[in-house]
């Protein structure tokens, strides 16, 4: 089977929920990142076979088809681009890098620019559903799935709060993790390690017209103490809104192309893609998918946990990493070594591409070979994706 490389991968800053990036519609959004990617590659934009997508809440400013709205906002891409968008919830641009590979591996294209936006200030979270189940028209749940699982309401919070009763974690526990995530973000963000992955966005504020480049969800004043006094979310659990991924706007974009076309463009790659993977399970618990999903991507790759040099293991809630590292027996120095989404935000369709984006230039940085990431999905499905630095 043909091999796929990723050129390069970039993503905005993340923008907190009313915040810097609230001003700027998602399609314009997603466009800066496609841009940036094909004006930092240099590829031919008429040798694009195809844009895949991610987004979760695909209504209003996100509807009618944004991956397609995006190619045609662009600055740098042919309208005769094609685009799909798609959605597997939290994963979803990350499931954009898959099909993206997977369409080169199998030589149906060669070249493929996987992303993703979500602007959560503008197209509230869940209100896909909510919305019409106040106007009356109908539910998600359809009787068939009220048969199978009978009186559960699908919660990522409750799944949280699960994991952490079922792997034995304490608050202390999510709270010291959620500390390390501003520590380590506020390193890599005051060392430049940003710099490589980041498009500056211009917005207007009060001051006037400004570039948008600092992750705004870091809190560079962060204290155990501070963390640990916020309110918890339930009376009887241990997840704070300090221990939860923080609500974000941004967006993300990766080149993904065959052999064949970095030797035709000159295109010198950051990465080659080694797995991909995709699970599903419990759907109740729903974010515990992706500790399993990774015992079968390792084992796909014919790979232990100790050849993974540099892990990503998306932040959803912080029970999520640390049962991931109770179960994989992964070294904790090598997991989301410049903060996660705990710090940095979690813009829904977007963290796909984004955390890939900081997994390959965290490796070129730092001069490793093998990176792993992964994320927790609604529904208890999770994605694995295994990458070799050159």
């Amino acid at each position: 089977m043909a091999a796929a490389y990723i050129v390069d991968a970039v993503r905005t800053a993340g923008g907190r929920r009313g915040g810097r990036l609230a001003g700027v519609h998602p399609v314009d959004l997603a466009a800066k990142s496609l841009d940036a990617l094909v004006s930092r590659t240099g590829i031919d934009p008429a040798s694009v076979d195809d844009v895949v997508m991610g987004c979760v809440s695909q209504a209003g400013e996100q509807s009618m088809h944004v991956g397609r709205n995006a190619v045609l906002a662009s600055k740098t891409l042919p309208q005769s681009t094609p685009a799909v968008t798609i959605d597997r919830q939290c994963g979803s641009s990350q499931q954009a890098i898959q099909f993206a590979a997977q369409a080169v591996m199998s030589g149906t294209q060669d070249v493929v620019i996987a992303s993703g936006v979500e602007s959560m200030s503008r197209v509230p979270m869940g209100s896909t559903a909510t919305f019409h189940m106040k106007e009356g028209l109908g539910t998600y749940k359809s009787p068939g799935l009220e048969e199978k699982y009978p009186g559960v309401m699908w919660s990522q919070f409750m799944g949280a709060e699960m994991i952490v009763n079922k792997h034995g974690l304490t608050k202390d526990d999510l709270d010291r993790f959620a500390l390390g995530s501003h520590r380590k973000a506020i390193a890599a963000t005051e060392g430049g390690a940003f710099e490589a992955e980041i498009v500056p966005v211009e917005i207007e504020t009060a001051e006037g017209t400004e570039m948008h480049t600092v992750d705004e969800g870091i809190r560079f004043d962060a204290t155990l103490e501070s963390i640990a006094s916020v309110k918890l979310l339930s009376e009887k659990g241990t997840i704070t809104a300090a221990t939860s991924s923080q609500i974000c706007d941004g967006s993300s974009a990766a080149l993904i192309v065959s052999e064949k076309v970095l030797k035709e463009q000159g295109l010198t790659p950051l990465a080659r893609i080694v797995n991909l993977t995709v699970t599903a399970g419990d759907p109740v618990i729903m974010l515990e998918e992706p500790l399993f999903a990774t015992d079968r991507a390792l084992q796909r790759a014919g790979m232990t946990i100790d050849q993974i040099d540099l892990f990503e293991v998306n932040e959803a809630f912080a029970p999520v990493p640390l049962a991931w590292l109770k179960h994989t027996g992964a070294d904790p120095e090598r997991l989301n070594v410049n903060g996660g989404a705990i710090a940095l935000g979690h813009p829904l369709g977007a963290s796909g591409t984004k955390l890939m984006a900081t997994l390959v230039h965290a490796l070129k940085a730092r001069g490793k070979r093998y990176g792993l990431q992964t994320m927790c999905e609604g529904g208890g499905v999770a994605n694995v994706t295994i990458v070799e630095a050159l």
